[in-house]
């Protein structure tokens, strides 16, 4: 059991004694209770608002409730004082070793230190990417797939069950495009002179081997054929072949997917159908016209009769429509066929998508309670872009694609782990600027390399240790003073900030936690600089330099931990 649970289930077990008491009520929720570090290390090791969100459904004064949740914190094992602080909050002071007892935690949990069961087992589909089948990866999918994964890998290691899913729009008119632009290519690995590629086309070389493995395969029986002949068939084949590409260049970022859904196979399965006959059967569609356009109206706007959703009763500006007036579907009316395909295999559904998207993050949520109830958590996480920068000056567009810089070009270039990280440690609605020679750069401003930086100095410690014949087995860690104990106490945090980032889906927090952590290594390193006796191995006295090499080791786990949440690899050395 971690510090942080330990000391939650302490005060839970000390307000049912109070409920005993009559002191308060019995059945108040305790949600809003909470365990962590006071903002201002001097106040204490820990810091609880229970008296503060408790006092007044209980009836009672906060500070009176405080002092007779004090009186009992006092006798908890491990608490030196207890304080109260302002209108009623409780500082926790602890014995140092509660802290070498944690550290001891870390150690015996390893690679499991941090895991939870907060999720509770309840399925969680992650469905990230989700980019047209129609070229590479670009690094406008870049962010979105590091945050998706990086969240789907967090959710799981706080208990989720996580699907990780990949939509794969090959319905539309930009997958018959497609089909087109590689018949164009098909004719030109005939030996056709095809000229410039039409306005509308996709130009980009990606798709000359497409052409080339059609011409293979089929010769010329399609170059004069008309369109309504081979159409189908060349969309069908580059779709396949694009979705290769595209795994090929999530590979290279370690992202893999469980399930791709096509859109077509939705549609095909009679999916749609099924989900407007939920809907009318709730009498949320109806046949209708949409309110005309605010401000000046269009000239070719004219007031149309359509199936229109009741988005609004879901919270939703307007109603939506779901069929054109042509009786055609609208992408609205597929998507919400498909959120009610991956709602019937998970509790929760977390949609990544890009900024630009904004727009329909309310008619989908509206959709999905209508469809589920409301008894389903759905969440959109909305992902700004990227600047793509070269020491400040933008970046120019890749030639193979023909209109943006690949994602396989950046990896090759500064590698997948400083892609990843990169992308996780702004927030993710917050807008990026990746600059080449900065995400490299060898120095404090870069946070990839100073906590790359932080393990290879650990694994440089214990590697010369090693030399030595020594290492931590059998640690006297009394022998850790106050401040070595500082760094155990940052590590100590690291369950509750996973636990945090999971349940308000941002992965970037523990981005900004390794940072810190890293940051109270390096300081502590530091201090060896001009005092032998100080650094982690002191060659004179073994005892301590075990102590130390257990302290480096937790906290190297903790940064282990951490990076591979994000899907990053520790560097051993730089």
């Amino acid at each position: 059991m971690t510090l942080y649970i330990r000391f939650a289930e302490e005060i839970g077990r000390i307000l049912d004694s109070l409920e005993t008491e009559g002191v308060i009520p019995a059945g108040l929720s305790r949600r809003a209770v909470s365990i962590e570090p006071p903002r201002d290390p001097s106040h204490g090791d820990l810091s609880t608002n229970a008296a503060m969100v408790l006092a007044k459904p209980a009836g009672s004064n906060p500070r009176a409730l405080a002092t007779a949740l004090a009186a009992k914190l006092e006798q908890v094992a491990g608490v030196t004082a207890v304080e109260i602080a302002g209108p009623g909050f409780l500082n926790l002071r602890l014995a140092p070793d509660v802290w070498r007892g944690e550290l001891a935690t870390i150690l015996g949990q390893g690679g499991d230190y941090g895991r939870s069961t907060a999720g509770e087992g309840h399925r969680v589909n992650v469905e990230y990417v989700s980019a047209n089948p129609t070229g590479p990866m670009h690094m406008g999918h870049c962010r979105g797939a590091v945050v998706g994964d990086a969240l789907a890998s967090l959710l799981a290691f706080v208990g989720h069950p996580v699907t990780r899913e990949y939509y794969v729009n090959d319905a539309g008119a930009q997958v018959q495009t497609l089909g087109r632009s590689a018949h164009l290519r098909y004719r030109e690995a005939l030996g056709e002179d095809i000229g410039e590629i039409p306005e509308g086309y996709y130009p980009g070389d990606y798709l000359k081997p497409v052409g080339a493995a059609l011409a293979a395969e089929f010769g010329t029986r399609y170059a004069a054929a008309p369109e309504a002949a081979w159409l189908d068939l060349f969309r069908t084949r580059a779709v396949a072949a694009m979705m290769d590409m595209i795994r090929a260049d999530l590979a290279l970022l370690g992202i893999h997917h469980d399930i791709f859904s096509s859109e077509a196979a939705v549609q095909d399965a009679g999916r749609v159908e099924a989900a407007f006959a939920a809907l009318e059967a709730k009498g949320l569609l109806y046949q209708g016209v949409l309110e005309p356009p605010k401000g000046k109206l269009p000239d070719d706007w004219e007031p149309v009769e359509m199936t229109l959703f009741r988005a609004t009763q879901f919270g939703d500006d307007q109603d939506r429509p779901v069929r054109n007036s042509k009786g055609g579907l609208t992408y609205f009316g597929t998507d919400l066929a498909y959120h009610a395909q991956k709602a019937e295999q998970a509790e929760e559904l977390i949609d990544i998508w890009g900024a630009d998207h904004g727009g329909t993050v309310k008619r989908i949520e509206a959709a999905v309670a209508a469809l589920t109830g409301g008894e389903k958590r759905f969440d959109v996480k909305l992902v700004q872009m990227v600047k793509l920068l070269r020491n400040g000056e933008p970046v120019k567009m890749s030639k193979r694609s023909g209109q943006f810089v690949t994602l396989a070009d950046v990896v090759q270039e500064v590698g997948r782990d400083v892609v990843r990280f990169t992308m996780l440690t702004r927030k993710s609605d917050a807008q990026m600027d990746f600059d080449f020679a900065k995400v490299v750069e060898a120095s404090k401003d870069n946070p990839v390399f100073y906590v790359q930086y932080a393990h290879t100095r650990i694994r440089s410690v214990q590697r010369k240790a090693k030399e030595l014949g020594l290492d931590d087995a059998g640690a006297d860690l009394t022998l850790l003073d106050d401040e070595e104990l500082g760094l155990v106490k940052f590590a100590a945090q690291f369950p509750r900030i996973v636990e945090q980032a999971a349940a308000t889906r941002e992965p970037h927090r523990v981005a900004f936690y390794l940072y810190d952590c890293a940051a109270a290594f390096h300081a502590l390193w530091n201090r060896g600089n001009d005092r032998p006796d100080r650094r982690f191995l002191v060659q004179d006295d073994p005892a301590t330099t075990q102590a130390r090499l257990s302290l480096a080791e937790g906290l190297g786990q903790v940064l282990r931990n951490g990076l591979s949440i994000m899907g990053v690899a520790a560097a051993e050395e730089m």
